[in-house]
């Protein structure tokens, strides 16, 4: 299923990177239902619909890309699985030149059980100027993401940090 259509648009036409947070947020209160928590294949429905938005970034290979990862950590504390849906943008200088990237984080994290921990940890990027073919990469992490998609995640995090 064909899940976004290419743009055409000039870069100066598309969103301002430090829309990014706003934007995913939106698209996540849309499949979030005012009787139950979001579930997993809502959140991912989500992270397809911001992956497939265009921001304004430089046309270099690396400036746009998506990351998809998961595994158990104890990052709170208490050993949780955890899906972490990023996207990273390169942010320039006024010269042009790399300065620092910035991620915008989904995490969807779920209590520990042997089905979760027996998947271990995976992790794959996707750079919009470089690959093509976002409908396929998505279409194989929906794959990983099988033994989640009916469940909802005991937390969720959605952040922006600056790396």
């Amino acid at each position: 299923m064909l899940i976004h259509e290419p743009r055409r648009a000039d870069v100066h036409d598309r969103r301002r990177v430090e829309e990014a947070l706003d934007v995913l947020r939106a698209e996540l209160e849309v499949g979030r239902s005012t009787k139950s928590e979001l579930t997993t294949r809502a959140a991912w429905l989500a992270f397809m619909r911001f992956a497939s938005q265009r921001f304004a970034t430089a046309s270099t290979p690396d400036s746009d890309g998506l990351l998809f990862q998961y595994g158990t950590y104890a990052f709170s504390g208490r050993p949780l699985f955890t899906v972490d849906l990023t996207r990273q943008f390169d942010i320039s200088d006024d010269g042009g030149e790399h300065d620092h990237y910035v991620q915008i984080h989904c995490e969807l994290r779920y209590e520990c059980e042997p089905a979760l921990d027996a998947l271990g940890s995976f992790n794959s990027w996707f750079f919009h100027d470089a690959n093509a073919g976002l409908d396929e990469w998505l279409a194989a992490m929906e794959g990983h993401l099988e033994p989640l998609l009916a469940r909802g995640p005991s937390e969720i995090d959605v952040y922006e940090e600056p790396v």
